[in-house]
C-alpha cells in the first residue's frame, strides 16, 4: 500500500498549501498549482495515535504557505489526522484527468449495473438500505458490522464471486485497498467510491473500472460547512459535484 500511495504522490503537481481545515467529519486542503486553485477532501480519521506531548499535526498553525509535498509525506504516516490531511492534499494536487467525468450519483449506476447481479460493498455506505431493497444479491463487508452485514474477514469468500464490487476509498487510508482488489474476480466491475477517492488513471491500471469521487466547485462554501461539522450531504449541497470516471 505504501508503494501505491507513493506512486499517487509522485503524480501530484507541485504547489503551495493555501488552506487547511480538519472538520468533525471531513478534512479539506486547498492547493494552488499550475492547474489552478483546487480543494481536496478526505474523511477525517479520529483515532488518537499520539500520546503525551507529541503533536498529532506537527507545524499546526503554520501549514499555509508550505509546499504540498510536505503534507503528501504523511500519506504513509501512522497517525490518523495526518493521513486525512495527506489524502485531502493529494486530491487537491492531482492533475485533472484528460477526459470528462459523468455528473451522476453512484447509487444510480450501482442499481443500473447490479440489480440482477451479485454485488459486494466494502463498507456500510449511507445508502446501503436503499440498495438492499432493490438488489437481489447484496453482500456488505464491514469492519464494524451492523445487522445484515458480514465481517470484513469474509472478503476472501465474498469478493471472488461478485460481479460488481464497490470499495470505499477509506480502504486507501487504512491500508487494505490493494489486498481487497487482489481478491476481486478479474472480470468484475470494480468501483472506488467516496469523496476521498483519488481521481487518478493509475487506479485504472490496477484494475479499478470506475472512480466515483468528488470535485469541490465552491471552495469557501464547502469549507464553511466542513468547519461547522457538516456531513457529506451538507457539504455537497454547499458546492461539491459528484463525478464518475470510467476506464476506457
Amino acid at each position: 500500500m505504501e508503494n501505491l500511495l507513493t506512486l499517487l504522490a509522485d503524480q501530484a503537481l507541485p504547489g503551495e498549501v493555501q488552506d487547511v481545515l480538519i472538520g468533525l467529519n471531513w478534512t479539506a486542503v486547498v492547493v494552488e498549482h499550475e492547474a489552478g486553485r483546487r480543494c481536496g477532501l478526505a474523511a477525517t480519521l479520529n483515532g488518537r495515535d499520539v500520546h503525551g506531548d507529541q503533536p498529532e499535526i506537527p507545524g499546526a498553525g503554520a501549514l499555509r504557505g508550505r509546499p504540498v509535498s510536505d503534507l503528501l509525506a504523511w500519506l504513509t504516516d501512522g497517525v490518523s489526522p495526518r493521513k486525512s490531511l495527506a489524502m485531502a492534499a493529494l486530491n487537491a494536487a492531482l492533475p485533472p484527468l484528460p477526459f470528462e467525468g459523468e455528473a451522476r450519483n453512484a447509487v444510480d449506476l450501482i442499481l443500473q449495473r447490479g440489480r440482477e447481479r451479485r454485488v459486494a460493498l466494502v463498507g456500510h455506505f449511507p445508502f446501503t438500505g436503499r440498495l438492499r431493497a432493490r438488489i437481489s444479491h447484496l453482500d456488505v463487508l464491514e469492519k464494524r458490522p451492523r445487522p445484515g452485514d458480514l465481517p470484513a474477514e469474509a472478503a476472501d469468500r465474498v469478493l471472488p464471486r461478485a460481479d460488481l464490487v464497490v470499495i470505499t476509498a477509506m480502504t486507501l487510508m487504512n491500508h487494505t485497498f490493494e489486498g481487497l482488489l487482489r481478491l476481486c474476480n478479474p472480470e468484475a466491475q470494480v468501483m472506488l467510491l467516496g469523496p476521498s477517492t483519488p481521481l487518478s488513471p493509475l487506479l485504472f491500471d490496477l484494475g479499478v473500472t470506475m472512480l466515483a469521487g468528488a470535485q469541490v466547485r465552491d471552495i469557501p462554501a464547502a469549507l464553511r460547512v466542513i468547519a461547522e461539522g457538516g456531513n457529506f450531504r451538507q457539504v455537497r449541497r454547499a458546492g461539491v459535484d459528484l463525478l464518475i470516471y470510467r476506464r476506457a
